[in-house]
């Protein structure tokens, strides 16, 4: 009998029990994978604009094989230009004739991760839709389910990807009617290996649609569910259907899904914290990289976590029964053991990592291994300790004996016990420091490609493209979002798109920016430049700041502390010129000032509270508008090049 040397425990005689590991009375479920999800949204937007050497060591720390999270499935959103808690993404249909299958980053994520693990699955998911699929969206079955396939279609026509999955809507009603509608599009575009997983929502509740119905059955490949804390019920089980946590937290015991709740995939929410420091959820993710200006990112600790589990598994290997390789402590904390198709490969994966649910004590355990898995001589073994801030460690071989292995268990612990030989905690070089958001900054889109999104600016609501627009300007960014999408959230309600750029502890900013508004069919009311705006993702109606806004059709401006422009500071007139002009906005201490095309419009107190935040800019309603030559500095830097500036009897000197 082997008992494991380099334990870090001293663990009471009393609290120890054996464990059978037994592969002779048939398997359990087979596993489907651990993955991660990019969107919902706009969760990975920083990433596309890091330094290629840190851009390249993140994704291989993300997607390379044996070498960091190591991930079998990336999940991915099907874009709608609406919110969905941390920004838009880009739809590739605005239009029921429009088909662009370039917008957005999730293409160039996906290559990326492909390039790295050509069998990694795809699996996309829309948050909302497009206005023109209509808010009835399952009374027009074909129509809905046709956009999705399009995008499946655009993204093997276009990139070469094959998507493996596809669900219904995001945390939102399913309609099995639909379900099926979708799975015999797919089938007619020759799709048979695109799956369908659904609901996607918080429930089990389609369990018992899938007993009633053997063609929903037959239809549908997983029932997904959201934070399941564990659990499925027993009527999912009942179904046979795979059970998978299609959204899961990224710092969740995974272990336990399937210990649990016969969970045989889990998908984390979200892949990495790619986006500004402030905006919801902050800083969820199996890795942060939210300084694209810096290079800089933070030590990856929770990749290593998963890696217990991906670098010694593969989609196909099969679970022991639960019992006899699959189970529960008696002292807190699980064990579940995996075995390759051929058999020849055996990994238990431990862990006694503490939540609110299973709080576990040292204790010693005995693992008994019977069948086949007795003849195993040894194990090689990788081990963290979340305390210590000790990661994937490669420890000495543990040889059996007698088909017996002792361990003793610490708290906040991972073994994985392998036969596999493989398996490296992948290198990447010191990333440089961190820094702040740089000032002053300019933009004038000139190095981007037609139809990118400009890497920094954060579009919250609506969506924010480089195109090109005349001869004087060249490339501008302009909001094309045209009519209100199928939202998931109430943030695109108030109908102004708006896209966040720089640092949330910003004080004192002057932001200078060129628009026009194009006098075409649809066009906005007008757009608005802001500063201290305090909030973004599905809050951004919440926001409060420094926001000018410029009606361009009455030729009236206001000053407003508030997004949705209910709290006004002051308003008057102002002359708007027939193509392109330039507004300004001053922010220091107390005082506002603001600019058109040089002339002054306004100087005034703004509220104590209001007292950081965010620059933006955007529309007032849904339609094209024209954004250039951004320019961000510190207040005081534009001051001093001004030199003394007064407007009536407030100054913005001391």
């Amino acid at each position: 009998m082997f008992t494991l040397a380099f334990a870090f425990s001293v663990v009471l005689s009393v609290l120890s029990d054996s464990y059978v590991i037994d592969n002779t009375g048939g398997l359990g479920r087979q596993f489907d994978g651990f993955g991660a999800i990019s969107g919902g949204g706009a969760t990975s937007k920083l990433l596309v604009n890091y330094p290629d050497k840190q851009r390249n060591e993140i994704l291989d720390l993300l997607f390379k094989p044996d070498y960091g999270a190591s991930l079998d499935i990336l999940k991915v959103e099907i874009g709608s230009d609406a919110q969905s808690s941390d920004g838009t993404e880009a739809t590739h249909m605005r239009t029921a004739t429009d088909q662009n299958y370039t917008r957005g980053y999730e293409w160039w994520l996906m290559k990326e991760a492909k390039l790295r693990n050509p069998n990694i699955k795809l699996y996309g998911l829309p948050w909302g839709w497009p206005g023109w699929v209509g808010w009835n969206l399952y009374d027009t079955p074909d129509q809905t389910a046709s956009y999705i396939v399009n995008w499946v279609l655009g993204a093997n026509a276009t990139h070469g990807l094959h998507i493996d999955y596809v669900g219904i809507w995001n945390e939102r009603m399913y309609n099995v009617e639909y379900i099926k509608t979708l799975r015999k599009t797919l089938d007619k575009h020759g799709l048979v290996d695109t799956h369908i997983v659904a609901p996607d929502n918080f429930h089990w509740d389609i369990a018992d649609d899938v007993l009633a119905d053997p063609e929903l059955g037959q239809v549908l490949y997983a029932i997904g569910s959201h934070y399941p804390k564990t659990r499925s019920t027993p009527t999912a089980v009942k179904t046979g259907k795979r059970l998978w946590a299609s959204e899961d937290t990224a710092g969740v015991n995974w272990n336990r899904n399937y210990v649990n709740g016969n969970m045989t995939g889990t998908i984390v929410w979200p892949l990495i914290a790619s986006y500004y420091e402030g905006l919801p959820y902050y800083p969820a993710g199996l890795m942060i990289a939210s300084e694209p200006w810096s290079g800089h990112f933070p030590e990856p600790k929770t990749i290593w976590l998963a890696a217990h589990t991906t670098q010694f598994t593969q989609p196909g290997w099969t679970f022991l029964r639960h019992g006899a390789g699959v189970g529960a402590f008696s002292y807190g904390g699980t064990y579940a053991t995996l075995v390759s198709p051929e058999g020849n490969d055996v990994t238990i994966i431990i862990e006694t990592l503490n939540d609110v649910n299973d709080i576990c004590s040292p204790q010693n355990v005995t693992l008994q291994l019977k069948g086949t898995i007795a003849n195993i001589s040894q194990f090689n073994v990788w081990y963290s300790n979340t305390d210590r801030d000790e990661y994937f460690i490669k420890k000495p071989v543990i040889k059996t004996v007698g088909g017996l292995i002792n361990l003793a268990l610490g708290v906040n612990e991972m073994y994985t016990l392998t036969t596999l030989t493989i398996g490296s905690k992948g290198a990447y070089t010191q990333p440089p420091p961190s820094k702040p958001f740089p000032l002053p900054f300019t933009e004038k889109f000139e190095s981007y490609q037609i139809g990118e999104e400009p890497f920094l600016f954060s579009q919250q609501i609506g969506a924010f493209d480089v195109v090109k627009a005349d001869a004087a300007h060249g490339n501008v960014m302009r909001q094309e979002t045209t009519q209100r999408p199928v939202t998931w959230c109430t943030a695109d309600w108030t109908e102004r798109p708006i896209t966040l750029i720089g640092d949330i502890t910003w004080t004192d900013i002057y932001l200078e920016v060129d628009f026009r508004v194009p006098t075409v069919s649809g066009a906005p009311d007008g757009v608005f430049i802001a500063s201290r705006v305090t909030e973004g993702g599905c809050g951004v109606t919440l926001a409060f700041g420094v926001i000018l806004y410029l009606d361009v059709r009455n030729q009236t401006f206001h000053v407003a502390a508030n997004f949705l422009l209910n709290q006004i500071i002051t308003e008057g007139n102002f002359t708007y010129a027939d193509g392109w002009n330039t507004a300004s906005l001053l922010v220091k201490g107390l005082e506002a000032t603001g600019t058109v095309n040089g002339k002054p419009l306004f100087s005034t107190s703004i509220p104590s509270a209001i007292n950081a935040g965010f620059v933006g800019m955007g529309t007032k309603g849904y339609g094209i508008a024209d954004f250039d030559n951004v320019k961000i500095t510190a207040a005081q830097d534009r001051l001093n090049r001004m030199g003394k500036m007064k407007f009536g009897s407030n100054s913005l000197l001391p």
